[in-house]
């Protein structure tokens, strides 16, 4: 989707200062949220992608004011609510008031470094050969889908090289919504910063982009 969270390209945010030695949480309660993000997503009631999903889809002027973890956590509210586990007032009560939703799965505390330390790869098996090859010109599809989607806006429509064939992977813009897992072959493709922002671009830049087949097509 068009949203917020597309900054690529924009103006006016000014420039990007890393922090120095930034901590992984700078409050508790950020530490907080990503565990409860982390142990209601185990569940299963929802996954990664709908995560990515839900959070791109909060107001435009509520996701550009706040902090990283303050969007996770008003996310992680409304897929709660959104799926029964809660209501909204019990959540702005911050306690239940009829019986616990019975959950797929609990995420205790004994194995859980060596489960999340092991990951949750999205890799799969390919339902078809890859349409694509290292070295083929390729153009990124102008589309401007409503729903959730891994392709930048600032490269539709925009002429690149596929410069690696990474495999097939769980294909984000149907797994966000429990559409299938439609495995999908993805694609590392570079773009010349010009042919993205034309002379305004950095004359020797390249930006690579991961891009999923049905981003693109033959130039």
């Amino acid at each position: 989707m068009n949203g917020a969270q597309d900054l690529g390209g924009a103006h006016g945010f000014g420039p990007v200062v890393p922090e120095p030695d930034e901590p992984v949480f700078h409050a508790d309660w950020e530490r907080r949220v990503f565990a409860m993000a982390m142990a209601m997503g185990f569940t299963g009631a929802w996954n990664l992608d709908g995560s990515r999903a839900t959070r791109e889809s909060l107001p435009p002027a509520q996701y550009l004011a706040s902090s990283y973890y303050e969007i996770w956590l008003a996310a992680l509210e409304k897929q709660v609510a959104a799926t029964g586990l809660a209501t909204p007032d019990e959540i702005a009560a911050g306690r239940a008031s009829e019986p616990a939703r019975p959950v797929a799965r609990v995420l205790a505390r004994d194995g859980l470094e060596a489960r999340f330390r092991a990951g949750f790869p999205s890799s799969r098996e390919p339902a078809a050969p890859a349409r694509f090859a290292v070295g083929d010109i390729v153009l990124a599809r102008n589309a401007h889908p409503t729903g959730h989607t891994r392709l930048p806006r600032y490269a539709r429509g925009r002429r690149g090289r596929v410069e690696r064939v990474e495999g097939a992977f769980v294909y984000p813009d149907t797994n966000a919504y429990q559409a299938g897992e439609n495995p999908t072959w993805l694609y590392t493709v570079s773009f010349t910063a010009q042919e993205l922002w034309d002379a305004s671009g950095d004359p020797g830049g390249i930006v690579t982009v991961a891009a999923f087949e049905p981003y693109l097509e033959p130039a």
